[in-house]
């Protein structure tokens, strides 16, 4: 099942779901996912079984409301500061030949000195599937921002003046939410594009977390439930209406290094993200980067990225921020 939300053209939310291939209908009385998910997690029901008591109403073109702008990201937060955009990196198999490529210096080390990347990387293939009962290495891990960074699919992610690139990163994104009793539930899966600025990114690793503080969008639609083992789609940048740059991306366990569970545990260990009421967007690194083939984008390029079991394409196209004056006034 896929689940999304719709602006409607009075200015309400629709929440929209449908089998994949299948036509849309709104879920009656539903004022939002996030409404759905805590009614499930806090009354001890499935999302489906919730959905299925409300019942299903009217249809829901979600192309045309694609085309007009009206689809919104499919879980959103009453309170932005509420929800955490985050995320893990050197997770899949494949990765670490572009991320190392990033951060090696200009003089090279010595070819059997490894950096931090590829230690990272090795520590994951070694540990990142423990055994039932057991505790996997840790990944890397980063912050995104809150709510008020997820862009919305369609809308343009825009990419602050100060900043060297902006650059997408398709991965797929775990979608929770904590119960009144701080418990994590899992919602399901969504294509994502955590939107980074690689150029900055590889001046040192330190600055990793420099490169990661902006938007990101994911959607539209949340795939409920686990995700497939093997998960193969598509990244791709259009520049004038023409593809400029396109790539596979493979993603699911059977092409990482790591278990989901495994990544799962090693962010919500942390108190901090077991707020009661908090919604999760963690995403699951990539390696597939159009940075890494020497594409640099441009303002106006669109980026779009599919993977055929999570419904409609996430597009969203580049924008740049103008310069801003940045003072900081003494009370």
């Amino acid at each position: 099942m896929l689940i999304s939300q719709v602006r409607k053209q009075d200015g309400s939310v629709a929440v929209a779901v449908r089998a994949p291939g299948e036509t849309a209908r709104a879920v009656r009385g539903a004022e939002s996912v996030y409404a759905l998910a805590m009614e499930a997690a806090n009354g001890g029901k499935s999302l489906k079984e919730v959905i299925e008591a409300k019942g299903l109403g009217e249809t829901i073109d979600l192309e045309q409301a694609y085309a007009e702008g009206r689809l919104l990201p499919p879980i959103t937060h009453p309170d932005p500061a509420h929800l955490h955009l985050t995320g893990t990196g050197l997770t899949h198999l494949g990765s670490a030949a572009t991320r190392d490529a990033m951060h090696k210096k200009t003089a090279e080390a010595a070819e059997e000195t490894l950096t931090d990347s590829m230690k990272m990387f090795r520590m994951g293939l070694e540990g990142g599937k423990p055994k039932p009962g057991e505790k996997g290495v840790q990944p890397e891990w980063f912050y995104k921002g809150n709510g008020t960074a997820a862009v919305a699919p369609g809308e343009p992610l825009t990419s602050p003046s100060f900043a060297e690139d902006g650059g997408e990163e398709p991965e797929m994104a775990g979608i929770y939410v904590v119960s009144d009793k701080g418990v994590p539930y899992r919602i399901g899966f969504a294509v994502a594009n955590e939107f980074s600025d690689h150029k900055t990114e590889r001046v040192n690793y330190l600055w990793l977390a420099h490169s990661k503080l902006r938007q990101a969008s994911f959607g539209p639609e949340i795939r409920i439930g686990t995700a497939p083992d093997d998960i193969r789609g598509t990244s791709r940048i259009l520049r004038g209406g023409k593809v400029l740059w396109e790539k596979p991306f493979l993603s699911g366990e059977t092409n990482m290094s790591h278990s989901f569970a495994n990544l799962e545990y090693h962010h919500f260990k942390y108190g901090l993200f077991r707020v009661p009421g908090d919604v999760h967007v963690h995403m699951f690194g990539t390696a597939t980067l159009s940075f890494g083939d020497g594409v640099r984008t441009e303002e106006g390029d669109v980026f779009e990225i599919e993977a055929k079991e999570f419904g409609l394409p996430l597009r969203n196209p580049l924008a740049i921020a103008a310069e801003e004056e940045i003072a900081i006034h003494q009370l």
